[in-house]
């Protein structure tokens, strides 16, 4: 009977053994699935900034170019006065 008893505590105990060290590789996992998710949100963010960034210097540059047209023409106006 003792022998039983022994039995069933060493095989519980190599159950909750691997049980533990699966817990402990979810665990791993998902800090690691984690770590992933908020470098790609990162990413994400900084190429949004990029973009938006972009966006305005070519809005920029365009105004630009008009501002330099209309003094071109104000020029033009002003010498044929």
């Amino acid at each position: 009977m003792m022998k039983k008893v022994a039995l069933t505590v060493a095989v519980l105990a190599l159950g909750l053994a691997a049980c533990e060290s699966k817990t402990e590789e979810a665990v791993e996992n998902v800090a690691v699935e984690n770590a992933v998710e908020s470098d790609v949100n990162a990413a994400e963010v900084a190429v949004d900034n990029a973009l938006d960034a972009a966006g305005n210097a070519v809005d920029n540059a365009g105004e630009a170019v008009e501002n330099a047209a209309d003094a071109a023409g104000d020029a033009a106006t002003n010498a044929a006065q």
